[in-house]
């Protein structure tokens, strides 16, 4: 049985009639939808970071709200719930969601986040389609994190595509790879079928930090999605937790040589890139270069030795 896409959401009306003829009275067609979905990659916490960032800046209304109970297998991840001593006290329920933020130059733009779906991903594709036809969206664009064999002392890159050239930034780090599709991705994919603008940034996060919170990819993720939308989203205000964080790092990097060296490697491995852009694939001579799976293994060995905050 086909899902209508209408019955996967709620529109908050108040909401929408204040957008709609704010964008009439300024004759506004710029209106852009921001997007972060959590359950995908998202190395470092780029998009995730990005996104609590984005709320806690800017004042959000609710827009959209989806049905979880459609889309989200609750057996796969189960939701949090409170015990307290007898009883259930709380129940944090899963949310897929559109927010209506303004910029830092007041502009209006559009933030879906929340979880992925697990099912329905047609219908829920479907289900954007509608919101960004209703609200004239010019343009959607998604951000994450992927994890990388690059090292955190250079500059973070991305991998931003697009249904437009124009969309996209040249030159890219890959050719053409087959891998999981998203929920995201499929969204991308469809809308350029459909004729509507749609991009994603890809930060390249280093491999030994996927799994931690790196401010410094949310806001690389953050300067991309300003370029291309056009928004002013405050992706510098995110500078110092981004240094406090690679300071961290370089601290429990200098108390290892081991790790060290393999950070030199990866420099190495950087430059040779750098150099050779516009190449697709050229590296620097990799044959004595640790793998990305032996880099992890290291550090990860590495970092587990470390005490722990509290000295247990």
């Amino acid at each position: 049985m086909t899902t209508d896409p209408r019955e996967l959401y709620t529109v908050e009306e108040d909401t929408a009639a204040e957008l709609t003829r704010e964008l009439a009275e300024t004759g506004d067609t710029q209106l852009v939808l921001v997007h972060a979905l959590r359950g995908f990659i998202d190395a470092g916490g780029a998009g995730e970071v990005a996104t609590e960032h984005l709320l806690e800046r800017f004042v959000a209304r609710r827009l959209v709200t989806f049905d979880a109970d459609r889309l989200v297998d609750y057996r796969a991840r189960r939701p949090m719930m409170t015990f307290d001593v007898w009883r259930w006290r709380d129940y944090d329920p899963p949310q897929l969601v559109v927010d209506l933020l303004r910029d830092a130059d007041g502009v209006p733009f559009l933030l879906m986040h929340g979880l992925e779906p697990d099912v329905q991903w047609e219908a829920f594709v479907a289900a954007v389609r509608q919101v960004v036809e209703r609200f004239g969206v010019r343009l959607v664009v998604g951000m994450h994190g992927i994890p990388m064999a690059v090292p955190h002392t250079r500059p973070l890159t991305a991998t931003r595509h697009g249904t437009r050239r124009e969309l996209t930034s040249t030159p890219g780090w890959f050719g053409m790879v087959q891998v999981p599709g998203s929920a995201a991705s499929l969204l991308e994919y469809r809308l350029g079928r459909w004729g509507i603008d749609a991009a994603g940034v890809g930060v390249h996060v280093p491999h030994y930090l996927a799994q931690s919170s790196f401010p410094a990819a949310a806001r690389t993720a953050l300067e991309h999605v300003e370029e291309v939308a056009g928004l002013a989203l405050g992706a510098d205000e995110l500078a110092g937790a981004a240094a406090d964080a690679i300071e961290q790092v370089d601290r429990q990097v200098a108390e290892s040589p081991e790790v060290a060296a393999v950070v030199r490697a990866l420099e190495e491995q950087y430059d040779g890139m750098e150099r050779g852009i516009g190449r697709v694939g050229l590296l620097a001579d990799a044959a004595d270069l640790p793998t990305a799976d032996e880099i992890g293994a290291e550090l990860e060995r590495f970092l587990a030795e470390q005490p722990r905050p509290d000295g247990e």
